[in-house]
């Protein structure tokens, strides 16, 4: 589950503009789920219909940061939709947004990330067959990809694409395969400003380069093993490394995470007393340190997360020794910084991470 998150920490960014330029768009959706794990073959039956509805907020430059991404808009969207299945149910999601804009701002690129709320979700009597959705509540991301073309008829613009919606709960709880939806989409798009559009802000270049900063940071959360019904443990993560910021979008990451996973224990204990051909020592460690390597991407004081990782020890074989985490953070002053973000191995999540950390 790909997991930019639920993430609160990004309406950090909100609230920076001083031209209040709001636009308001509606989009249909029609497609498929895709088949991205043969365990939910069962549950694509029919084409998923979804309706969105999103307010934006434009951007002209009142940050410096806002020229270097095109001016982008920030904003609220909602969906509904109905997955074409009575097992998969029906989802209601909120998210907040982004949009970036290329050719001459006709063609917008959105990432909206959020939560869902499942209308069936697995249930061992009621819906066993839903192996997708293991809890009401899930993560969110959705991606569109839209060419538009704004004020055709007054103030009436309209726009079409495509679109890729992406439900999970990070394996928060078993079961956990999720969906993604692939879809046609179409709407409107209305502009609620009776004035032109305003000229942009430009800024002189400038070189945001910095040293070389430490970090320490603690990240927390729970989550559960794929075996259903083995239960929600906490875990702990710390993670210690070195950043350098090496122009205006771009900085490096360095350091090691160790990680304190509880729900290792009980699959641990599991596989060792009902898989004996398994061969797992019941004495495993359940703790894992890993090595890795970040990028981070600057939109003011947020930054995007992406990092790569190692595990150097590795005392139970559990997805594999490569991890990957991708996530957002939001800079408090000087020191302080907040996150959450989404651990995997390839495509296969672990967890949904909190993290509260300080920055010499």
């Amino acid at each position: 589950m790909l997991l930019l998150a639920n993430c609160p920490s990004g309406f950090g960014l909100f609230g920076q503009e001083n031209i209040s330029y709001k636009t308001v768009d509606f989009n249909a959706f029609y497609g498929t789920v895709l088949l991205h794990n043969p365990d939910i073959s069962h549950l694509i039956t029919a084409h998923p219909t979804a309706w969105l509805f999103s307010l934006n907020t434009r951007t002209f430059g009142s940050k410096a940061w806002h020229q270097d991404f095109g001016y982008p808009d920030w904003g609220f969207s909602a969906i509904y939709q109905d997955m074409g299945n009575p097992e998969l149910g029906k989802n209601l999601g909120v998210y907040a947004h982004l949009n970036a804009y290329f050719f001459k701002r006709h063609m917008q690129l959105r990432v909206g990330q959020g939560i869902a709320y499942n209308s069936n979700p697995y249930d061992r009597i009621g819906n066993f067959r839903n192996n997708a959705y293991g809890s009401h509540l899930l993560s969110s991301t959705y991606f569109s990809l839209q060419w538009q073309q704004e004020r055709v008829f007054n103030r009436l613009g309209f726009r079409t694409g495509i679109g890729l919606i992406h439900y999970s709960n990070a394996n928060v709880r078993a079961p956990n395969t999720s969906t993604n939806t692939f879809a046609f989409t179409a709407g409107l798009l209305y502009d609620l400003n009776p004035d032109q559009i305003p000229e942009f802000k430009r800024w002189d270049p400038r070189d945001l380069s910095e040293p070389i900063h430490l970090n320490l940071m603690i990240r927390s959360g729970v989550n559960e093993s794929d075996v259903i019904g083995s239960g929600q443990f906490p875990f702990y993560i710390i993670s210690a490394f070195a950043d350098k910021r090496i122009g205006r979008l771009s900085g490096l990451q360095l350091g090691a995470d160790v990680f304190f996973s509880n729900f290792l224990k009980e699959l641990i204990r599991f596989q060792s007393t009902s898989f004996p051909e398994l061969q797992v020592n019941a004495n495993s460690d359940y703790r894992r340190v890993g090595m890795f390597l970040g990028h981070e991407l600057f939109m003011g004081n947020f930054t995007v997360i992406t990092q790569l990782g190692y595990y150097v020890y590795y005392p139970f074989d559990f997805e594999g020794r490569v991890y990957n985490r991708i996530g957002a953070q939001r800079r408090f002053g000087k020191h302080w910084q907040g996150g959450i973000s989404l651990k995997s191995h390839g495509a296969k999540a672990e967890a949904v991470e909190f993290g509260l950390g300080y920055r010499w």
